[in-house]
């Protein structure tokens, strides 16, 4: 059985929806020795789904440490790289980085979208803060020929397509394809990933028939989870590719 070795993994936005059941599917593939860094804003639904994680898994073999943190301020991303700068363990074989974390924002006309710090608050979140803690990130487990280094960013199929009233999200996301894309080209050391999970049950769909009237045909998280994790551990696809749930 293909495995991910004795790592290190870090998952963003982990407690709940796909980050959370991202979590669930990446326990089950570490490697006794390893470690999991949990973040999200909310650390009740961290510990939760701490537990739930030591429910089947040993706690001997599995470290799972839960980070409470804003990512869209500049000490939640300086507090997630210190937290796992402390909790970094030797000889790994793998340091993985799912940039889950990410929200939808208003859904409204272009002409609407005058306030500029309320678009950079958004872009924070949704851009820099990706940027800043992948990079921290690097500083802390620096590339080297015997570790591997994947970094997934959890995209959308409007990183590549316009749609109207969604200039927030499709720039976002465009812009974190183009980022990690630039990461693929300087690091050879690293294994970069774009993936559009594709229309799930999560809040974020919630939000977006709320905002939209728009309802589409969603699936249960696991699937597209358990879908990105075979492509991890398969790892034959071009570093900085983007890729759809539908196309794999």
């Amino acid at each position: 059985m293909l495995t991910l070795g004795r790592g290190f993994c870090i998952i963003t936005g982990a407690s709940k929806g796909f980050g959370r059941s991202l979590a669930h599917e990446v326990s089950h593939l570490l490697e006794p020795g390893s470690v999991l860094l949990l973040v999200a804003r909310s650390g009740s639904l961290l510990e939760e789904l701490k537990e739930e994680i030591y429910s089947f898994t040993d706690k001997q073999q599995l470290a799972v440490h839960c980070v409470t943190a804003d990512l869209s301020t500049r000490e939640g991303v300086t507090e997630t790289v210190r937290l796992a700068k402390q909790e970094a363990v030797n000889e790994l074989d793998h340091v993985l980085l799912i940039n889950n974390a990410g929200s939808l924002g208003n859904i409204s006309s272009f002409g609407s979208f005058t306030d500029i710090e309320k678009v950079n608050s958004y872009l924070t979140f949704n851009v820099s803060s990706a940027l800043a803690l992948t990079a921290g990130l690097l500083q802390v487990f620096p590339c080297r020929a015997d570790l591997r280094w994947s970094v997934v960013n959890i995209s959308s199929i409007f990183a590549l397509k316009a749609l109207p009233s969604w200039v927030l999200y499709c720039t976002a996301k465009a812009a974190r394809m183009m980022m990690f894309s630039v990461l693929a080209e300087e690091e050879p050391n690293i294994k970069v990933l774009s993936y559009s999970p594709g229309p799930m049950d999560t809040e974020m769909q919630e939000d977006i028939q709320r905002q939209s009237g728009i309802a589409y045909s969603l699936f249960p998280c696991h699937v597209s989870a358990a879908k990105l994790m075979k492509l991890i551990l398969d790892n034959d696809f071009p570093s900085g590719k983007h890729l759809d749930f539908f196309e794999v």
